[in-house]
């Protein structure tokens, strides 16, 4: 299975997205969506995992949770904004979430790929919308396979 990993669109969704979430299965949003439209066009690349940040509105947070749970492909998958913590660190996110094999968040813009103890994979895919920070934007691809760790990238777009 293939998974897109995306955060931080904040109203815009680059037609980048399009391509490099082409072959993907299924997609997790880790908030600041902006439109609801963003989440509506991701569903129709494929199913979509979401969750609100701290910048959506009423609409995005009544449609989306602030945690999500979700196993694919054996796997337990995390999915939060992570500005409940701070400026979260995939550590902090790993004793928040003790369960979860793997962990998507976002709120910091910067795109980061860690593995936790050995076992959890960690991913923040930078910030998809507009630029920030003097950082570029980003997203990321992960491959599961039952029996085998996670294999993970960040894409620039």
């Amino acid at each position: 299975m293939r998974l897109g990993v995306i955060s931080d669109t904040h109203n815009h969704l680059r037609p980048e997205v399009f391509e490099v979430f082409s072959q993907v299965d299924h997609i997790l949003h880790a908030g600041d969506v902006g439109r609801l439209d963003v989440l509506t066009e991701l569903e129709a690349l494929a199913p979509v995992t979401a969750v609100y940040g701290n910048t959506d509105g009423f609409d995005v947070r009544s449609k989306c949770p602030r945690v999500a749970e979700v196993e694919l492909d054996g796997f337990l998958v995390v999915v939060t904004h992570g500005d409940q913590f701070g400026s979260p660190a995939p550590e902090t996110l790993a004793a928040a979430f003790p369960h979860a094999e793997i962990l998507a968040y976002g709120h910091t813009h910067r795109p980061r790929l860690e593995l936790v103890n050995k076992t959890v994979t960690v991913m923040n895919p930078g910030a998809a919308g507009p630029p920030r920070y003097n950082l570029r934007p980003s997203v990321g691809i992960m491959e599961l396979e039952p029996g085998i760790p996670p294999r993970a990238r960040l894409v620039d777009l």
